[in-house]
């Protein structure tokens, strides 16, 4: 069973990094598709086309499959050795999961509403949200290799103290942009 359980982490793991580059890259997207949303005719409507197209095929071609095939190989791996749902810690890591796929049906509400040309947030705003990925790999990761609650708490400050890095760093690149638009 082994060797065979290896193989399913494997493949598991494969689609957990190409279901995060999906979530992570998306919201960029949608930063350019806002921006491209407020630029004069034809660049808007050029610049909204190819976006919507690169936006559709990273959804549906990437970052939905990625994200079933990677549900479909934890449940596979749950299934072969189920003594893993005795600990608090994967306890915890599934209330992440669950967090994720909330996040990843946020997202799709907001890429059906730019794929209808609908724009109701800002890009200062999807630069904010593309973050949320970036907390929940966090916490994951270091749920899965610490597997401690003391060393958890750790790996929650230390997401706290990223999160506000981030911000800092947020704001300081909104202050370059300001300077320089082409930053």
């Amino acid at each position: 069973m082994g060797y065979y359980y290896d193989y399913i982490k494997s493949l598991h793991l494969i689609f957990v990094v190409t279901w995060f580059a999906g979530l992570f890259y998306i919201p960029r997207l949608f930063v350019y598709q806002i921006e491209a949303f407020h630029k004069p005719s034809p660049e808007k409507e050029i610049l909204g086309k190819q976006l919507k197209l690169m936006a559709k095929r990273l959804w549906f071609i990437i970052t939905w499959p990625s994200a079933i095939l990677a549900t479909i190989f934890a449940i596979w791996l749950l299934i072969l050795r189920p003594v893993w749902l005795e600990f608090g810690w994967m306890h915890v890591k599934l209330g992440f999961v669950v967090l994720l796929f909330l996040y990843q049906l946020k997202t799709h509400q907001m890429f059906k509403q730019l794929q209808r040309d609908e724009v109701k947030y800002t890009s200062n705003f999807m630069r904010l949200w593309n973050e949320g990925a970036t907390f929940i790999l966090f916490a994951v990761v270091f749920l899965v290799i610490l597997k401690n609650s003391i060393n958890w708490i750790f790996g929650v400050i230390g997401i706290l103290v990223l999160g506000i890095l981030l911000m800092l760093g947020f704001k300081l690149y909104k202050r370059i942009r300001e300077k320089n638009p082409n930053a």
